[in-house]
């Protein structure tokens, strides 16, 4: 059997993560094809199928997911010793790939992603907003971004954007013309509510903190949606009670949209963090994009 060349393994690796010949392709910026002919030489040489494909999804076989596993840190350490030669640019250039929460991509990380690529024009930074926790090496990521979760343990996070965030309560005028403001949490189960779903199918409730006292409270209401646009949509129409993060709902609230309620017992929490894989040999992009929010935050 013939070596494998790099290339091809590196074409199978990004089909068996994206799980389709079409999504790889278009991360890589090169055709289906391409791939899939890259992909084929693999098992030829290698004389065994790595790639379960069907019309509608590609899965990683027994001998596939086997070959991932022992792929995956041997590929990072070859795309970091490369890419160390960056690290003698006056400004890195290379492909920064991002995993973040939707609420992140939304107010926190367009001021940060423009005054970063200002400063680094030769890198392109490709941005995935998902709400699901993320393994960003499995997911081809560079790093994540995401609130206060368990990370494993070879990951290392540094804060990024505000430090303490808050969620809020508000209600269109004409709701609280009609149906009043809400004193206490427990009010909240009075009145209609716009509720908020995660892809994951998860509802969260609406936890309210005041001198030591929490209150946890889940409302009925007219819709659920899973798009911020519709929620809020939603609550300037009058339809309910709207509670999300501080930043989705400050534009509609300082319009006179919205009318911030409960305000004395609205919670504060952490702000986001970015994460990594610990390792030896940090691609540039990476590195250039840790420091600069290390240097931002000082």
């Amino acid at each position: 059997m013939t070596a494998a060349s790099l290339s091809d393994l590196d074409a199978f690796m990004a089909v068996a993560r994206a799980r389709g010949f079409r999504g790889a392709a278009v991360a890589r910026g090169v055709s289906p094809s391409a791939l899939s002919t890259a992909v084929r030489r693999l098992e030829a040489r290698m004389g065994v199928r790595l790639l379960n494909r069907t019309t509608r999804s590609v899965t990683p076989t027994e001998a596939g997911e086997r070959l991932m596993e022992r792929l995956a840190p041997v590929l990072a350490e070859v795309e970091g010793a490369l890419d160390a030669v960056n690290a003698f640019r006056d400004s890195p250039t290379g492909t920064l790939r991002l995993s973040v929460p939707s609420a992140v991509a939304r107010f926190i990380l367009p001021s940060i992603a423009t005054a970063f690529l200002a400063r680094h024009p030769g890198i392109v930074l490709e941005v995935s907003a998902d709400d699901a926790f993320i393994d960003v090496v499995a997911g081809g990521f560079d790093a994540g971004i995401r609130y206060d979760e368990r990370l494993e343990r070879d990951m290392i996070a540094v804060p990024i954007g505000p430090r303490v965030q808050r969620f809020v309560t508000a209600a269109a005028p004409a709701y609280l013309a009609r149906n009043g403001r809400p004193e206490h949490p427990d009010d909240v189960l009075r009145h209609a509510a716009v509720r908020h779903r995660f892809a994951s199918g998860h509802m969260p409730v609406w936890e309210f903190e005041k001198d030591g006292a929490v209150v946890k409270v889940r409302p009925e209401g007219p819709i659920i949606a899973s798009s911020i646009d519709l929620e809020v949509a939603a609550a300037e129409a009058g339809l309910g009670l709207i509670y999300s993060f501080e930043g989705l709902l400050t534009p509609s609230i300082a319009a006179g949209r919205l009318v911030r309620v409960l305000e004395d017992w609205e919670q504060d929490f952490p702000g986001p963090r970015l994460y990594f894989p610990s390792r030896r040999l940090m691609p540039a992009p990476l590195r250039a994009f840790v420091d600069f929010v290390k240097a931002e935050s000082s």
